[in-house]
């Protein structure tokens, strides 16, 4: 496994599996009529910010952050992330390396703390993952994400120091 900056040529490896996700509408707080234009701007980040992918052994793309700053000016010293492993390619641990290898970035490109506004609580494989990284949940917002079979549950804004 290698992780590396995205290029342009990497977002159709992407984008299938980030629709996927997008569709299934149980992690992440995106209207699932999102169209691939309206995605692509949003995922594939020019400096500040920054999008990674995870490609393995074979040359797949099989995971993708992105990071920018959580707020403009005084709060761009805060990182504000998103992760999403291709589900094909799920249980392997590469949510796990990506997300060490994208915190370690983070700092490197001068953040000093990374949150997370909207983490699903029911997304708990994430929510234990972001712990055992030393993340912190600051607060739950009560019935913030409406879950397709789950109904309304909260979404967990989680901190962590660079």
């Amino acid at each position: 496994m290698r992780f590396r900056d995205a290029t342009a040529e990497d977002w159709p490896r992407i984008w299938p599996f980030l629709r996927r996700t997008i569709i299934e509408g149980t992690t992440l707080t995106w209207d699932p009529n999102t169209d691939e234009v309206s995605a692509r701007a949003q995922w594939m980040h020019e400096p500040p910010g920054r999008t990674i992918v995870a490609v393995d052994d074979d040359g797949r793309v099989v995971g993708t952050s992105e990071t920018h700053p959580n707020k403009p000016g005084p709060g761009s010293h805060v990182a504000n992330a998103g992760f999403l492993v291709d589900p094909d390619h799920g249980g392997k641990g590469i949510g796990r390396r990506l997300a060490e290898y994208t915190i370690k970035q983070a700092s490197a490109d001068g953040y000093r703390a990374m949150q997370f506004n909207a983490v699903v609580e029911t997304n708990t494989r994430a929510v234990e993952l972001w712990r055992s990284l030393g993340f912190t949940i600051l607060t739950t917002v009560p019935e913030a994400f409406h879950h397709p079979e789950k109904g309304y549950v909260g979404l967990h804004v989680m901190y962590r120091r660079l």
